[in-house]
């Protein structure tokens, strides 16, 4: 990486539940680089936050006092979790920051500066009408019980109850528990009884990834996105403005995404694993870091 030589310094976070991804950005040039564990203050208190930040992010990040810290993070929806978040970032980096939505990171991140409708399928789903800077209109999430249509969580919760129930083929529900040699009772505690329920039923929905040729899992992946565009992306103009997607789950489904996207006349422009090179564009051009 570049050295750490300039005034104009900024740190830039996007958080999901599962990953926080860190850049140290000067001039629109990337100088420092790294992923740490997710941040999420409706599951993790202040000392755990910064206790995750101290231990996973390495030395460069804390080397002197950066020009502001922009941080988009799930779970960051109001100021009483932003405080959260910005108090263990303020302690850590001494330096001015600024918390806001995933959401919002999503939108900058895929569109830039862009109008249209951006949207996260990842661990949750979210989605949102931007106009270029903000956004104008959002559809509650709601998270993994109420809603999250389209999302990891959703896509392992359907598979495993269909799973314990038996209604899942049965070559799929020996090959499920001989990958991850886990019990029927072990599966329950670590959905029911576990604060990171949402982590755990994304990791076991990328199993649907390697049997996409049954026609269960198709069928049931074409499901959830239908889910997703019904209940979220039908409530926007969605024909007047492109679609764009990040995530890990828009990524590795993204031929059923483009089909179910097709299927409801929607022109997608994006499908991105991550915001971050979007943020970068965002906050490095000539119009200064905003």
């Amino acid at each position: 990486m570049g050295v750490l030589k300039g005034q104009n310094i900024t740190l830039i976070a996007e958080s999901s539940t599962t990953r926080t991804e860190w850049s140290l950005v000067e001039d629109g040039e990337v100088l420092e680089h790294a992923y740490t564990s997710g941040l999420n203050p409706f599951f993790m208190s202040r000392r755990e936050i910064s206790h995750s930040i101290r231990l996973e992010l390495p030395p460069e990040f804390f080397k002197r006092r950066w020009s502001h810290v922009y941080f988009y993070g799930a779970g960051c929806s109001g100021p009483e979790k932003n405080k959260i978040i910005e108090g263990s970032l303020v302690a850590q980096f001494k330096t001015p920051v600024t918390v806001m939505s995933d959401l919002l990171g999503a939108a900058r991140g895929l569109l830039v500066r862009e109008p249209g409708l951006a949207c996260i399928l990842g661990t949750g789903s979210n989605s949102c009408l931007y106009d270029g800077k903000e956004i104008v209109k959002n559809v509650p999430a709601l998270g993994f019980i109420l809603g999250d249509e389209g999302s990891g969580a959703a896509l392992g919760r359907v598979f495993l109850g269909d799973a314990l129930k038996g209604l899942a083929p049965h070559v799929l529900i020996e090959a499920f528990f001989d990958k991850y040699k886990v019990t029927r009772a072990e599966v329950l505690d670590a959905v029911l009884n576990n604060p990171a329920a949402t982590r755990n039923l994304r990791a076991y929905s990328f199993f649907l990834s390697e049997h996409l040729d049954n026609p269960y899992v198709h069928d049931l992946i074409v499901g959830e996105f239908r889910r997703f565009f019904e209940r979220n992306v039908a409530q926007y103009d969605y024909k007047s403005y492109p679609v764009s997607f990040v995530g890990s789950i828009a990524t590795t489904y993204s031929e059923i995404l483009l089909e179910v996207a097709n299927d409801f006349g929607a022109t997608v422009r994006k499908i991105l694993l991550s915001s971050m090179p979007g943020l970068v564009a965002y906050h490095s051009e000539q119009t200064g870091f905003s």
